[in-house]
């Protein structure tokens, strides 16, 4: 028998896999006509699928009638809002992307800095900018096709470079003035909502279209995430009491469907009100119940992410000696809240889209104005309600895939899923 000298061996190279996927007719073989049913599947498809295309694209481009966009895109974005008032919403504007550019820059320059600390790499790659604000910039280059003048542009350029500027601020401001920062986020935002409301202003109940949607949907959130998270913890607490409580708000508020729930918001909550209480208007209703309705759910998400959490956590938490207070705040909490990140996304993006079924209390909200502007007298009786509807479905679509975008982007950043 020969035996060969280890040290004398030689070990042939290692096939190097290919640096990228299969390409061109090999990743058509692969993908579209592996086998036989695959194959009699793309023959099927793949023309029904280019006819769709082709049809829409003739449709968008050729036989579309978009004037009726070009004349009510101010309707589509603020509804019945006084034209002679719109100041006041370009000036809300302007607070909210000076606040926001300064929370971003100061979020960029904390996230630079941890990244320092524990000796990561923090480069970005040249093309994650458009990746992330692809959608929403996409959507703003599409109503520019349909501005007629050009001052909106002007403004909203203005407003870019506002946030542009306060971002680069906001890199410069020490960390250890973030709690500042967020102080006057908060109070930009109050800002905001005043210019346009305050001093003898607009009143909501004549908001509508996109303002009153986005209104809607960001002041929901903002309310009942802390509602929420509080009424899961509630449920786990130790007090039967409190954790009755708790049970009964959230079983009664997802058993409801929402339709009932706003109409009980506009036709009866009046009724239970002292006599000499002020009557909230139907937009401050409407907000009420969207917040009590959203907040069940994300008690309940944010309970599955406490009950998910491994009982080591606390009893680490403990042998610290922290406080129950300082356990939920800063172990338990954050832990769970992280593993239900794409739920909570999930419940904003339902939400984006739930608030459509205000206009069954009588507000204008964007889809409300979708199907009212076909009715008018220069339009009537033509069919456009594609054009409308087409329009509408971008802007939801483009919201709902950003906060999609987002949310994967914060999951990878916050290695959901990964040990």
């Amino acid at each position: 028998m020969t035996t060969t000298d280890p040290a004398t061996r030689t070990s042939e190279p290692a096939a190097t896999p290919p640096s990228g996927g299969p390409t061109g007719m090999a990743w058509v073989r692969e993908n579209l006509f592996p086998d036989v049913w695959n194959s009699l599947l793309t023959l099927t498809l793949g023309p029904l699928l280019a006819w769709g295309v082709y049809a829409l694209g003739r449709f968008l481009f050729v036989t579309g009638r978009w004037e009726i966009i070009t004349v009510n895109l101010t309707t589509l974005m603020v509804g019945r809002f006084p034209r002679d008032q719109l100041f006041r919403l370009w000036i809300a504007i302007a607070i909210l992307a000076v606040v926001i550019g300064l929370a971003l820059g100061v979020a960029n320059s904390v996230a630079r800095a941890a990244a320092v600390e524990s000796g990561d790499d923090y480069h970005r790659p040249w093309h994650e900018p458009i990746r992330r604000f692809g959608p929403p910039v996409t959507l703003l280059i599409v109503m520019g096709v349909f501005v007629r003048t050009a001052t909106p542009l002007l403004l909203l350029a203005a407003a870019l470079g506002l946030a542009a500027v306060a971002y680069r601020l906001g890199r410069m401001i020490p960390i250890r003035r973030r709690g500042q920062v967020n102080l006057v986020v908060i109070l930009g935002v109050i800002g905001a909502q005043l210019a346009i409301t305050g001093f003898d202003g607009v009143p909501r109940s004549v908001w509508g279209g996109l303002l009153l949607t986005i209104y809607f949907t960001v002041g929901a959130l903002l309310f009942a995430f802390p509602l929420g998270v509080a009424v899961a913890l509630g449920r786990r607490s130790s007090l039967p009491v409190v954790r009755g409580t708790c049970m009964v708000y959230i079983e009664f508020f997802r058993g409801m469907p929402l339709v009932v729930l706003l109409f009980t918001g506009w036709l009866v909550l009046p009724f239970f009100l002292p006599p000499q209480f002020p009557t909230p208007d139907i937009v401050t209703r409407a907000m009420v119940i969207l917040v009590l309705f959203t907040s069940a759910y994300v008690a309940e998400i944010v309970r599955g992410g406490l009950q998910g959490l491994p009982r080591g956590q606390r009893e680490a938490a403990q042998a610290l000696g922290l406080s129950p207070w300082k356990q939920t705040r800063l172990i338990i909490l954050p832990q769970a809240l992280r593993s239900v990140i794409p739920a909570l996304v999930g419940q904003a993006i339902s939400l984006f889209k739930d608030t459509t079924l205000v206009l069954a209390v009588g507000l204008t909200e964007l889809l409300q104005v979708a199907r009212i502007i076909p009715g008018q007298e220069d339009f009537r009786g033509q069919g456009l309600f594609a054009e409308t509807l087409i329009f509408v479905s971008l802007i939801y679509w483009v919201g709902s895939y950003w906060m999609s975008r987002e949310s994967q982007r914060l999951e990878a950043k916050l290695g959901v899923g990964e040990r």
